[in-house]
């Protein structure tokens, strides 16, 4: 069992910046793949990116490589989304999720398991 809480979001002017946390609770962390979604009003969820257990390993949505950067910090039970060149379309409430299992995240077949509250993030053109 995990839980998951999200902070950082807010407003920010288009080619801004704004850097995302996730905090999880529990001793097995490291066991965790862990992944940022977003999801914008009358849009489909989306999966931005994920993280492997240990950080070896990132995956990006094309809509923001080059621009969006996960981390892990193993240590403090933390990931992080830091966000450059935000976009007006970058505009969503983010999740961050996590599963021991690669597929959830890789395949989407089947969503993880464990998932934040969510936050909101708007950028202003």
């Amino acid at each position: 069992q995990v839980q998951l809480v999200e902070s950082g979001g807010g407003l920010v002017q288009a080619g801004g910046s704004l850097r995302l946390s996730c905090a999880a609770s529990g001793r097995t962390f490291t066991s965790y793949v862990m992944g940022w979604f977003r999801q914008a009003p009358g849009k489909e969820r989306e999966c931005v990116g994920f993280i492997s257990a240990r950080g070896e390993s990132v995956y990006y949505a094309d809509s923001v490589k080059a621009r969006f950067t996960i981390t892990r910090d193993n240590a403090k039970n933390t990931m992080y989304l830091q966000m450059n060149s935000l976009k007006p379309e970058d505009t969503a409430v983010y999740y961050c999720a996590a599963d021991p299992r690669l597929q959830r995240f890789a395949l989407r077949t089947m969503p993880p398991n464990y998932w934040g509250q969510g936050t909101q993030v708007t950028v202003s053109s």
